[in-house]
C-alpha cells in the first residue's frame, strides 16, 4: 500500500516550502518519511530564520504522529485470519508524563527563592508503532518552563526523540534516536532518566547482529542530545562511534551447557570524536617576579587538545548454580577537560562483582577502583550532568526512606574513588526462635568509599597541561567520601501487621560531594514502619524517623501516614521537622548572620488510579537537597505550592 500527501508550508511572504509525505505498508516492512523541497536555497542574509525553519521540522514530525492511528487501522485491517499474521499487526502503544508545580509561594524560612514561573511544568507524551519486524516512534517534550533544579539550558519544546527500527532473526537496524549500553556502562551508557532530568540519547544508526549461535555484535554511531541544541549529523557537533561483542561460551561447549554453567565474554570500543567548532584552552605562564630587571609579560600557551578520545573495555560473567562472578576493566585514552584541570592523564576502572544466591540467603561482594573515568561528548558543557557517554555504578545502598537519603552519594569520576559494598540476607524460617510464627528477615549492608591515592611530586608540574599527579593503582586516599552500615530487619506479626525496622550509621564527605560545608557529617538513622491490612480494600502504613548528628543542620524528624483504599485512592500525610534551618534572603541564598529557624514541612496528598490513569495531588513544603539515582545527582531548591503528577499508558 502507498499513501501520498502534499503540504505547502508559507516560512515568508515570498517563500514557500514543499512537503510531501508517504507513507508506504506491506507484510513485513513499513516506511514512514516527509521529504522536504524548498523553493529557494537558504541565502546568508536568511540564517536568522534557521530557528524558525527547525520549528517547523517540529511540526512537520508532529504529523507523522497524528498519521499514526490511521496507519494502525489501516494494516488491521488486511491481517484479520491467520495467527501468523496476527503477529505482523502494527499495534499502537503511547504514553503521557506530566508534574506540574503551581500555586507557589516564597517562604525566606525554608529557602524558596523568587519564581519567574508560578506554573512549572515537565510534560513528556511518547508514540511508538509496534510489529513483529517493525518499530516506530517519536516523543514530545514541553519543558519550556521547567520545576524547580534544572538548568536553564533544560528549557524548551518540541521533538528530540524519534526513530524508526526493523528486525529479524539475524539482527536489527535502528535509524533515529536510541538508548544504548555496553557491559555495566563503564565505555558506553546512553540512557534517560528523567527524575534527575537526564537523556543522553544518540541520534544516528544502530546495528545489533547475532549471525551465529553464542555470538553478539552491536555497532552503532551517532550524536549525543545536549538539551536542544539541534544535531545535524554534520562536524558542527560531535560524534560517538561504538562497537561491543559478546561471546557465550557456553553455546559452544556442550558440557557447560548441561552443567548450567554460564560463560560470558565481553569487549567493547567507544570513540569520541569532538566537533571543530572546539577551540583549544589557552594558558597564561607568569615570569619569576624576584627578578626585577627580568620581562614581567606573561607567557601564553595554546594546548593541544586531543580531537579524538577513545575507551576500551573488557569483561567476563560466570554463572555456576547459585554463584554469579563478574570482573570488568575500562581504559580511557588522554581526555583533558576543565572537569579535570586539562591534565593528560589515562583514565581507568576495574570493577569485580560476586553474588551467591539461595532460598532464604543471599550475599553480595563488590569492589570498584576508578580514576578520572569521565568521558564525556563535550568538553566543557555548561551543566555537571550532562553530555556523559559512560556511566559508573555506585556501590553504596540505593535507600527508600526519606532520611536515610538524606546524605545521597554521588559517584566520584574525578579524580576518582575506591568503593566496597557487602550485603548478606538471611530469612529465619518459620516455627524457629527467630523465625516466629511466620519467619523473619534480616538484611545487613556494608559500603565504604574514599578517595585514590595521589603522589604529587612537587618538582614536576601537576596543573593544567600536565600529566597530572602520579596514583599507585592499588593505593588508597586518606580521604573517606561516605560510609553507610545498615541493619533492617522485616517482620510479619499477624496475617495483618508488618513491621519492618532500619538503622543506618552514616559518614558523609559533604566538601567532597556538594563543595561546601562538613568534612565528615556523622549521622546515625533510625526508621520503624508498620503496616496493617484492616480487610482486603483498606490498608493503613505509618513511617516514624529519626536522624541524629552534631554536624550540619543537626537533628531531624519524620512521620508520615498512608491510608490505601483499593482498587484507587490513597491518602498521605506526612511532616518533616527541624530546628536548625538557616534564614534565607529574597534570591533563596543563605544569610550566615541570620538567626536559624524551627521548620515543619507538612505535606498533604490524594492518589488516585483507574486501570492506566494516574492522578497525584500534593501540596506543601519540601526541603532542599540532593535527588539522586545511581550515584548521579541534581541539587532541587526548596519549594512550597501544589504539586499534580498525572500518568497514562496504553
Amino acid at each position: 500500500m502507498f499513501y501520498g500527501r502534499t503540504f505547502l508550508i508559507r516560512r515568508e511572504r515570498k517563500s514557500v516550502q514543499h512537503i510531501h509525505s508517504f507513507f508506504f505498508a506491506s507484510k513485513n516492512y513499513s516506511i514512514f518519511a516527509h521529504i522536504f523541497f524548498p523553493t529557494q536555497p537558504i541565502q546568508k542574509r536568511q540564517l536568522s530564520h534557521i530557528s524558525m525553519y527547525f520549528k517547523k521540522l517540529y511540526y512537520v514530525l508532529s504529523l507523522l504522529i497524528l498519521s499514526l492511528p490511521s496507519c494502525m487501522v489501516q494494516l488491521r485491517a488486511q491481517n484479520t485470519q491467520e495467527s501468523e499474521e496476527e503477529k505482523d499487526k502494527l499495534t499502537l502503544h503511547g504514553s503521557l508524563q506530566t508534574d506540574i508545580l503551581t500555586l507557589v509561594s516564597e517562604d525566606r524560612k525554608i529557602g524558596t527563592s523568587k519564581y519567574d514561573d508560578k506554573f512549572m511544568t515537565n510534560t513528556y507524551a511518547d508514540l511508538w508503532l509496534q510489529s513483529r519486524h517493525f518499530q516506530a516512534g517519536a516523543r514530545l517534550e514541553y519543558l519550556e518552563h521547567p520545576l524547580l533544579g534544572y538548568e536553564p539550558e533544560f528549557k524548551g519544546w518540541g521533538i528530540p526523540y524519534f526513530y524508526v527500527k526493523g528486525s529479524t532473526q539475524w539482527g536489527d537496524l535502528t535509524l533515529g534516536d536510541y538508548y544504548e549500553q555496553f557491559g555495566s556502562g563503564l565505555v558506553l551508557r546512553a540512557y534517560e532518566d528523567r527524575s534527575i532530568g537526564i537523556d543522553n540519547s544518540l541520534r544516528g544508526v544502530r546495528a545489533t547482529l547475532k549471525p551465529f549461535k553464542g555470538l553478539s555484535l552491536k555497532l552503532l554511531a551517532g550524536q549525543q542530545r545536549y538539551y536542544w541544541h539541534h544535531r545535524n549529523l554534520d562536524s558542527s557537533s560531535p560524534w560517538t562511534w561504538g562497537g561491543d561483542l559478546e561471546l557465550s561460551i557456553d553455546q559452544w561447549v556442550k558440557r557447560m551447557d548441561e552443567s548450567n554453567t554460564r560463560l560470558t565474554l565481553g569487549l567493547s570500543a567507544v570513540s569520541n570524536h569532538y566537533a571543530k567548532t572546539e577551540t583549544g584552552k589557552f594558558l597564561a605562564e607568569l615570569p619569576d617576579l624576584s627578578f626585577p630587571d627580568a620581562d614581567h609579560t606573561p607567557t601564553i600557551y595554546q594546548l593541544k587538545l586531543p580531537h579524538n578520545v577513545a575507551a576500551f573495555d573488557a569483561r567476563a560473567n560466570l554463572q555456576k548454580g547459585p554463584y554469579s562472578f563478574l570482573a570488568e576493566y575500562a581504559w580511557k585514552s588522554q581526555d583533558p577537560s576543565a572537569l579535570n584541570n586539562y591534565i593528560y592523564n589515562r583514565g581507568q576502572t576495574l570493577l569485580l562483582s560476586g553474588s551467591y544466591s539461595k532460598r532464604g540467603m543471599s550475599l553480595l561482594l563488590q569492589a570498584k577502583r576508578s580514576e578520572d573515568m569521565a568521558f564525556r561528548s563535550r568538553r566543557d558543557p555548561q551543566s555537571a550532568t550532562a553530555c556523559y557517554i559512560n556511566y559508573l555504578p555506585p556501590f553504596t545502598m540505593q535507600h527508600t526512606y526519606d532520611l536515610a537519603n538524606h546524605y545521597p552519594y554521588a559517584t566520584q569520576v574525578v579524580p576518582g574513588e575506591w568503593a566496597f559494598q557487602g550485603e548478606v540476607s538471611y530469612t529465619f524460617k518459620r516455627h524457629t526462635p527467630l523465625g516466629g510464627r511466620y519467619g523473619t528477615q534480616v538484611k545487613l549492608n556494608f559500603s565504604h568509599v574514599r578517595g585514590i591515592d595521589q603522589c604529587v611530586n612537587t618538582k614536576e608540574r601537576t596543573g593544567e597541561g600536565s600529566n597530572g599527579p602520579r596514583s599507585h593503582f592499588f593505593k588508597m586516599g586518606e580521604d573517606v567520601y561516605f560510609q553507610d552500615i545498615n541493619v533492617q530487619v522485616e517482620k510479619k506479626v499477624s496475617p495483618k501487621l508488618k513491621l519492618n525496622f532500619l538503622y543506618s550509621a552514616q559518614r558523609y564527605n559533604q566538601q567532597v560531594v556538594e563543595g561546601h560545608g562538613e568534612k565528615l557529617v556523622k549521622a546515625h538513622i533510625f526508621v520503624t514502619e508498620g503496616k496493617y491490612q484492616f480487610n482486603r480494600r483498606l490498608t493503613l502504613r505509618g513511617e516514624a524517623q529519626y536522624l541524629h548528628s552534631r554536624q550540619d543542620q543537626k537533628d531531624w524528624w519524620f512521620g508520615l501516614l498512608e491510608l490505601s483504599v483499593l482498587p484507587s485512592l490513597m491518602f498521605t500525610i506526612s511532616d518533616e521537622f527541624n530546628a536548625h534551618v538557616p534564614m534565607h534572603d529574597s534570591y533563596g541564598i543563605e544569610m550566615e548572620d541570620a538567626p536559624e529557624n524551627s521548620v515543619h514541612y507538612f505535606t498533604i496528598s490524594t492518589t488516585y488510579t483507574h486501570h492506566a490513569h494516574r492522578l497525584q495531588l500534593s501540596y506543601g513544603k519540601t526541603d532542599a537537597g540532593y535527588n539522586c539515582s545511581g550515584g548521579v545527582c541534581r541539587y532541587v531548591p526548596a519549594s512550597k505550592g501544589l504539586m499534580i503528577s498525572y500518568s497514562f499508558n496504553f
